[in-house]
């Protein structure tokens, strides 16, 4: 599956800028989030240099033989309907796994916002895991896990230095518009 992920990323012309997280848990972020081929690409990305990402996707997808699927792509349940629970499914889930690699968009939606969700922050708090600043640029068509960021006590301080970061990148999402650090 690798060779054929670096394969299919290739062909797309995408290039992978850097290789998987070395820690057994680690929480990657995904921006900008603009579009649904963006999970597309931090898949091939991600498989193609060796990694696992895991990602959530609403419990209701989790039907029939799709169920099977989405769990072999990564795919963790969640009950979207429960609100903040989502946090604590997810910590649970990270906390009972031997290894995660979680990618996660801050922006919570592929529309665009000024508001960025700081879930990413609980979660890699209450799991004690490092966050990566991954990133998928369209414009250049980079893609990476990005840099280690230390992350504080204070998730709005931090989130305004992770926005700083990526607004220095000049990234553009797949729908030019649509994202805004």
């Amino acid at each position: 599956m690798r060779t054929i992920c670096k394969f299919l990323l290739k062909l797309l012309g995408w290039t992978a800028m850097d290789g998987p997280v070395e820690e057994d848990k680690a929480i990657i972020l995904g921006v900008p989030h603009t579009s649904a081929w963006d999970f597309l690409i931090s898949y091939l990305f991600y498989t193609s240099v060796g990694g696992k990402a895991y990602i959530m996707i609403k419990k209701e997808f989790f039907v029939g033989p799709l169920s099977p699927l989405l769990k072999a792509l990564g795919g963790v349940p969640v009950d979207r309907k429960k609100g903040a629970a989502i946090t604590l499914q997810v910590i649970h889930a990270m906390n009972s796994a031997k290894k995660m690699h979680l990618a996660i968009a801050p922006e919570g939606t592929r529309k665009a916002t000024t508001r960025w969700k700081t879930g990413f922050h609980t979660i890699a708090r209450a799991c004690n895991v490092p966050v990566y600043l991954g990133y998928f640029d369209w414009k250049t068509k980079r893609v990476g896990r990005g840099v280690r960021f230390e992350l504080t006590d204070d998730a709005r301080e931090d989130l305004k230095r992770i926005r700083e970061h990526y607004a220095a990148m000049d990234m553009e999402g797949r729908h030019k518009g649509m994202y805004t650090a």
